[in-house]
């Protein structure tokens, strides 16, 4: 008792499975592998162009927090569109207004000045959640209850995986091609990702949740609509717990992204060959940690659930302070990719969770409210770790680094141990909106 269920779960959908039947799923699924896999293009080539064309490291910090700011300000607006229209077609316009955006990037290659690197970062981002939201908003609609683990499982991997293959294809093709090339092949994973959502299907004949007709004072003042998912995210103690270690990680995810790249350079002299290693290792641990947080998904009771939680933090940021003291360069590798396995089987788990509980009319709020939060934390963190970096060792921020995020499992047991944890009702699915098996008759 609270531990795995000893009872027989419901039959869960592998992966090729999900593929192979699932229609909608599969189209989604398609999309998402080539968009991603052109958004590393286009993180490598930006990032190493500001690089060529400045030398500074200071430009790098400054395109990040470009884009992190306008993330999280597009975060609410996200929220109350993707509850308030076709998430289809929203996912499709912000698929096309990005594709026009990254062939933008094609103007800044033979430019002194870095200002258009901002301006365009900027506006990609703010287009993002509309899409990224609208995904995550829309699974519950496109799998069973039964696949809906599996696809969740798939879809994170996947996006674990894309950033392993990814960066690695940018890195050779920039070298190889130069940088139109990546910017350009980024603009077409955009038309190609919006080919596929708009072969979906939905038997209600649209992914616009039900709601009631919207009031005049509802159109002009969409913060009320806003304040309404925020009330409801407050009234599920799941829901809000999950947001709160969202920012816990976050707090330590941040710094995370300046801390790889400086002990490859600065810490194990290895070069742009050691930061590219140390990603890889932290891919190799969320592939690992998201293929065990599948299995154990589906055989987990709700109170394992918790339990693992709690676990996989001090896993992660354990793990994460002992790579940031370790001095074997090999033997870092491996811890920094059990901190990343740490990272996956909670991702894993928790989104599971939301999929399962929150209801339709909420899903787009809920979804880009944790996507707001979390870069908003990130941002201060990544931000923290800049400045600190100046006067304080790489290895002393990463063991603070491991510290904020570990520390996120105290938050989370507490909330545990004092029963504010329940278990909500399963609201995520709606049978009757799921078009899932086999091509169309007509």
């Amino acid at each position: 008792m609270g531990g795995i269920e000893t009872v027989e779960p419901p039959p869960i959908a592998s992966f090729s499975s999900l593929l192979r039947g699932n229609r909608n799923y599969r189209y989604t699924w398609m999309g998402q592998v080539v968009s991603e896999i052109g958004d590393h293009f286009n993180n490598v080539a930006v990032f190493a162009l500001a690089l060529h064309i400045t030398h500074s490291g200071l430009v790098v910090s400054g395109i990040m927090l470009a884009r992190a700011v306008p993330a999280i300000l597009a975060g609410p607006l996200a929220g109350v569109v993707l509850d308030r229209q076709d998430r289809k077609r929203v996912m499709i316009a912000s698929d096309l207004v990005r594709a026009v955006l990254a062939a933008g990037f094609i103007l800044t290659v033979n430019r002194p000045n870095p200002w258009l690197l901002y301006v365009l970062s900027g506006l990609l981002m703010f287009a993002s959640p509309f899409f990224t939201s609208g995904r995550a908003s829309i699974l519950p609609t496109i799998a069973s209850r039964e696949e809906l683990h599996t696809a969740n499982s798939v879809t994170q991997t996947t996006q674990w995986s894309t950033l392993v293959v990814g960066t690695l294809l940018a890195g050779t093709a920039v070298m190889q091609f130069g940088y139109q090339w990546a910017f350009a092949l980024n603009s077409f994973s955009f038309l190609f990702s919006a080919a596929s959502i708009s072969r979906l299907r939905s038997p209600a004949g649209s992914f616009r949740a039900p709601r009631t007709s919207l009031t005049e004072a509802e159109v002009v003042r969409p913060w009320h609509e806003y304040a309404e998912g925020l009330r409801y995210m407050r009234s599920t103690p799941l829901i809000l717990g999950i947001a709160v270690i969202s920012i816990g990680w976050a707090s330590g995810g941040g710094a995370a992204q300046i801390l790889f790249s400086l002990f490859g350079e600065l810490v194990f002299h290895k070069g742009a060959a050691g930061i590219g290693q140390i990603w890889a290792s932290a891919g190799v641990g969320l592939l690992a940690g998201g293929a065990f947080g599948h299995w154990f998904g589906k055989r987990a009771s709700f109170r394992a659930y918790k339990r693992a939680i709690a676990i996989c933090f001090v896993i992660h940021g354990g793990a994460y302070v002992i790579f940031s003291q370790m001095t074997h360069y090999w033997l870092a590798l491996v811890f920094i990719a059990v901190s990343r396995a740490g990272v996956a089987v909670s991702s894993v788990l928790n989104m599971t969770q939301l999929l399962r509980t929150v209801p339709n009319e909420y899903r787009g709020r809920v979804f880009a409210t944790n996507e707001s939060l979390t870069w908003a934390v990130m941002m201060l963190s990544m931000t923290a770790a800049g400045v600190a970096s100046q006067s304080v060792s790489p290895r002393t921020i990463g063991l603070w680094s491991g510290v904020l995020s570990s520390s996120t499992a105290l938050a989370w047991g507490f909330l545990n141990l004092t029963g504010r944890l329940p278990e909500p009702r399963h609201e995520g699915v709606e049978p009757e909106e799921v078009e899932v098996h086999g091509e169309p008759t007509v």
